[in-house]
């Protein structure tokens, strides 16, 4: 399994009661990337899964809680910083691509730490933009076994 660049979304889903489908298929596929050790976190995940976390859900993780999903979150994968580079790469995807300029850092993220999948539902599936492959964990074509 390659490496693989984990968007927020599939973070918040082990915890949206709402939709059991996406929930579970987030577990299995978190589970499967904390058992091979190819999942990668950016630290903008990270922040956005504590910001919505504790704020959208129903019902809200608690601060603690949160914070506590948050690290272990961090032991499980390596977290890539934001860095100047990635700022500048991500400002290029909107300009370029014209991606928003969140999904573009999450794209920067990946690109420029040589990481060629993105888990996420935020970009059109089977997409590659310069190396990196966008793949939709939630489309029913998806097989977790092509990844593993």
């Amino acid at each position: 399994m390659p490496a693989v660049l984990i968007d927020t979304n599939l973070l918040i889903y082990l915890y949206d009661f709402k939709n059991e489908f996406k929930q579970t298929r987030s577990k299995e596929v978190l589970d499967q990337l904390g058992l091979s050790g190819n999942g990668r976190l950016s630290v903008q995940s990270l922040a956005e899964f504590v910001s919505v976390a504790t704020r959208k859900l129903a019902p809200p993780l608690s601060p603690a809680d949160a914070l506590e999903q948050a690290e272990f979150f961090m032991r499980l994968w390596p977290v890539f910083d934001l860095t100047p580079f990635i700022v500048l790469d991500a400002a290029r995807g909107v300009r370029d691509y014209q991606l928003s300029y969140y999904d573009a850092q999450i794209w920067a993220c990946a690109r420029l730490n040589q990481v060629a999948v993105v888990f996420s539902e935020d970009f059109s599936a089977g997409s590659f933009l310069e190396g990196v492959r966008f793949v939709n964990p939630f489309l029913p074509d998806f097989a977790l076994s092509d990844w593993a």
